[in-house]
């Protein structure tokens, strides 16, 4: 018996390749975004792997309001005075302008913060929302890098915007 195979030329190789490389680049591009483009999920690290999920890291950070909360990276966390304890008040183009601090997985006590007031609550959309004392945590579009605080006592979206101290109380008014 003959068999006969089927020679594939290289270049048509590729053109099976091809889509399923780029389909995987796509995927892990939209792994969900926020706050200068760092991921604050989890996502997808290649077609056949499963990725652990990222993290949320809460940490103290010096800043020109004092000591407050930040991302492990120092990125400024805020509060919405308009959320309560269990649910987000923050949706929509609301969530575009002060993205949610969300993991993957049980968020992190960093430097300074205190683990026992640090949970989660789940959002609209099903990802977990980290919180401190009570308070959902988000970052502001309009900070450009660690340290900013440019969302300090903005009133937006029916209430106003403040960052925490690290007994998860608001500084200011």
């Amino acid at each position: 018996m003959v068999h006969f195979t089927r020679m594939v030329p290289a270049a048509h190789k590729l053109l099976l390749i091809a889509p399923a490389a780029g389909l995987a680049m796509l995927i892990a591009a939209c792994g969900g975004t926020a706050y200068g483009g760092t991921s604050t999920t989890g996502g997808v690290a290649g077609a056949n792997a499963t990725a652990a999920p990222v993290v949320a890291t809460v940490a103290v950070s010096a800043s020109s309001l004092g000591q407050i909360l930040t991302d492990d990276k120092g990125r400024t966390l805020y509060l919405f005075e308009k959320d309560t304890a269990t649910m987000s008040a923050c949706a929509g183009a609301c969530a575009s302008a002060w993205p949610p601090f969300t993991s993957g997985a049980a968020p992190i006590a960093g430097s300074g913060a205190t683990a026992s007031v640090l949970t989660t609550v789940t959002r609209g959309d099903g990802s977990k929302q980290v919180t401190y004392n009570g308070h959902p945590l988000y970052y502001y579009a309009g900070d450009q890098k660690p340290g900013d605080t440019s969302g300090q006592n903005l009133d937006q979206f029916g209430g106003s915007w403040y960052v925490l101290s690290p007994a998860g109380m608001q500084i200011g008014n």
